[in-house]
């Protein structure tokens, strides 16, 4: 199941609320009282399933990697890069090609 993405309060009735959830606190509040035809509202029932639970969108494990050496100790099948910002941009062009080689998926590619 994928992860159900819920709305705010009246979030179609006013563009600057935008779709970011916030509990809605009002005494009269339909929504607050789980009203029929309202928006549903998080509850513990919601949650990821365990297997596909703290991934990436694209499925693998986020991990941070600042050193050739960390790079090198991933697993391509299951765990994807995450360049540290604090790398330079040598060193980060060195780092790609070496995942590259290895075939390990990069998530912030961009230089």
């Amino acid at each position: 199941m994928a992860n159900k993405r819920f709305k705010r309060q009246e979030y179609a009735r006013y563009k600057k609320l935008g779709i970011k959830w916030r509990r809605p606190r009002g005494k009269t509040s339909k929504m607050r009282r789980y009203e029929a035809g309202k928006p549903a509202m998080p509850a513990i029932g919601y949650r990821t399933c365990k297997n596909k639970r703290y991934l990436h969108p694209s499925g693998y494990k986020d991990v941070l990697v600042s050193n050739m050496k960390e790079l090198e100790a991933l697993d391509p099948s299951t765990e994807a890069a995450r360049i540290n910002a604090s790398i330079g941009k040598k060193k980060k062009v060195l780092m790609l090609e070496k995942a590259a080689e290895f075939g390990i998926k990069v998530l912030n590619k961009n230089l």
